[in-house]
C-alpha cells in the first residue's frame, strides 16, 4: 500500500469525523438551546447581555467537536460507517459476492473491537496503523465484487461469446466458397477481427473466473489475519508478529490491485474488440 492511498484514506476519514463532530445530535441541541435562550431570556440577570449566550454556546460547540474528535472510539466508529457507505454492499446486485463484501467489513469491524480491547501502547498503536491497510484491502475486495457483478449481468459481453463461434464457422465457409479477391480479403479481415475478439472475451472469462476464486482465497486470508489479531490480542504475538501481519496485508492488497488492473485491461480489449468488429 502506498504512501498515498494510506493518507487518501486518512483525509477521507478526518474529514468524516469532523462532519460527524459538527452534524452531530449534541450540536444541534447546542445550537437551538442558545438560539432559545438568546431570543426569550436575553438578559437573565442585571449584568447578563443576550451575546454572552452567543459565547457561551460556541465555547460549548468547540468542546463538543474537541471530544468528538478526541475520542477514539467515536472516531473508529465514524469510520466504519463511512467504509460501510463508500464500499455498501446493497449496490452489487449478485448475492454471493454482497455477501463477500459484507462478510469483508465484518471481518475488519470485529478486528477493530479486538484493538480496542487491548492495552494501550506501541504495540496497539502499531496495530490501528495496520487496520489502514485492511481499509485498503476492502477497497480492493469490493471493486472486486462489483467488476464480477457488472460482468455477469453484461449481456452484450454474453451474447458476443455466445454468438462468435457460429460467426466464424460461417465466416471460414464463406471464404472457402467465395474466389473474387477483394471479397476474400475482406473475409479474412473480418475473421481477424473476430477472432482477436473471441481471444479477448475467453481471456476476460477465465480472468473473471480466477478473480472469483481468488475472491475467495482472500476472503480465508482476511479471516485468518482476524485470528492473528487475536493472537496478538492474547499476547501469544508480539512485535514482530505484527510487523509480519502488516506485510502480509500489504503483499494481499498489492496482490488484488494487479487482478483489478488486469481486468481492466482485459474488459477495455474486448469491448474495444466489439465496436472494430
Amino acid at each position: 500500500m502506498t504512501t498515498r492511498v494510506r493518507d487518501e484514506l486518512k483525509q477521507r476519514a478526518w474529514k468524516a469525523i469532523i462532519a460527524h463532530a459538527i452534524f452531530r445530535m449534541e450540536s444541534a441541541l447546542a445550537v437551538c438551546l442558545t438560539i432559545l435562550l438568546a431570543f426569550f431570556v436575553p438578559e437573565p440577570l442585571p449584568w447578563w447581555r443576550w451575546w454572552y449566550w452567543a459565547i457561551l454556546g460556541a465555547v460549548t460547540e468547540a468542546l463538543i467537536i474537541y471530544t468528538s474528535i478526541t475520542d477514539e472510539r467515536t472516531g473508529r466508529k465514524v469510520v466504519a460507517e463511512m467504509l460501510r457507505e463508500q464500499y455498501s454492499p446493497g449496490t452489487i446486485k449478485t448475492r454471493s459476492h454482497r455477501e463477500k463484501v459484507e462478510q469483508a467489513l465484518e471481518y475488519r469491524e470485529r478486528i477493530e473491537s479486538l484493538i480496542e480491547t487491548s492495552p494501550a501502547g506501541i504495540l496497539r498503536d502499531h496495530l490501528y496503523e495496520s487496520t489502514v491497510g485492511i481499509a485498503d484491502w476492502i477497497k480492493r475486495i469490493f471493486a472486486i465484487a462489483q467488476r464480477l457483478d457488472t460482468y455477469e449481468r453484461d449481456e452484450l459481453l454474453h451474447r458476443d461469446m455466445s454468438a462468435l463461434p457460429a460467426s466464424i464457422r460461417r465466416l471460414r465457409e464463406e471464404l472457402a466458397n467465395e474466389d473474387e479477391p477483394s471479397v476474400v480479403q475482406q473475409i479474412e479481415a473480418t475473421l481477424a477481427a473476430k477472432g482477436a475478439q473471441r481471444d479477448n472475451l475467453q481471456a476476460l472469462q477465465n480472468r473473471m473466473e480466477q478473480a472469483q476464486f481468488r475472491l475467495e482465497e482472500t476472503l480465508t486470508a482476511l479471516g485468518t489475519v482476524y485470528s492473528q489479531f487475536q493472537l496478538i490480542q492474547a499476547r501469544k504475538l508480539g512485535g514482530a508478529g505484527a510487523r509480519r501481519l502488516s506485510e502480509d496485508i500489504r503483499e494481499q492488497v498489492q496482490g488484488l490491485q494487479d487482478l483489478i488492473d488486469s481486468m481492466n485491461e482485459l474488459e477495455s480489449q474486448s469491448r474495444a474488440g466489439h465496436s472494430d468488429v
